[in-house]
């Protein structure tokens, strides 16, 4: 991931996914930077989400990408860190800007090519998740922390801070459709010519680990699995994530 050869600090774009912005990165921002003391972490949002909140958000993936490199000054030796639809932005980032990027790591990601929608966000959710949306928004969040994390569930403080976010920073129900629809319709079957790594939470209880897995086998590059992270791998283990991403780009050079 990072080349001291030439002497460069590494650049990292942390990429979120569906719904979520900049600030529900939480700890994991700090961590990292801690593991490469010196390095630039971005943190982009996707129009409709976090800072952009009042923006519309793309119904296409290649759309989001635009918008997400838009926010980036210098496009060079990017490392990007990507989390479910983030991942499919990095995905397709890399494939049309390939001078742009160094290396990626595509965490708990799905494709619709590889794995059926019941996979991709399990079918268990589907009654709690639109009843929640569409008749109680206000326990939103509270949902939202359930089905992503299995370390933090019971953390007050957290809750209320996600609350506090979606009140200053809401994401429209038009834009969480437009979201969903991006991410439902994209699919992708070339194997990365950067060197990639995916990271899949084996707990996870919001998309299924096989979708890992099944993009794993196609491709063949490494794969890693924490063992009891939930959905949000960065919320629920920081450290370990860092320390991970450290010791892999050592591995790289």
């Amino acid at each position: 991931m990072i080349n001291r050869k030439q002497n460069n600090k590494p650049r990292f774009v942390l990429i979120r996914g569906l719904m979520r912005g900049c600030h529900h990165w939480g700890d994991f921002p700090s961590v990292l930077q801690h593991q490469f003391p010196g390095g630039e972490i971005m943190t982009p949002d996707i129009p409709g989400n976090g800072l952009l909140h009042n923006q519309l958000s793309p119904s296409s993936i290649p759309q989001m990408t635009e918008a997400i490199r838009e926010q980036i000054k210098e496009k060079e030796n990017l490392n990007l860190i990507s989390i479910s639809m983030g991942s499919m932005i990095a995905l397709d980032w890399m494939n049309r800007f390939p001078q742009e990027i160094k290396a990626s790591v595509l965490i708990n990601t799905s494709l619709r090519n590889y794995s059926p929608f019941y996979k991709r966000l399990r079918w268990q959710n589907y009654a709690p998740i639109f009843k929640t949306l569409l008749f109680n928004p206000k326990q939103s969040e509270e949902l939202i922390l359930h089905l992503t994390s299995n370390h933090r569930q019971q953390d007050s403080e957290l809750l209320n801070h996600w609350r506090e976010l979606s009140k200053t920073h809401p994401v429209s129900g038009l834009n969480a459709l437009r979201q969903l629809f991006a991410a439902a319709r994209f699919s992708y079957r070339l194997k990365p010519y950067h060197p990639t790594l995916l990271i899949s939470s084996a707990a996870d209880t919001l998309v299924d680990k096989q979708c890992t897995e099944n993009i794993q086998k196609s491709w063949q590059i490494e794969h890693i699995r924490h063992d009891t992270a939930g959905h949000d791998l960065p919320l629920d283990d920081p450290a370990w994530l860092a320390k991970l991403l450290k010791q892999w780009s050592s591995n790289i050079i």
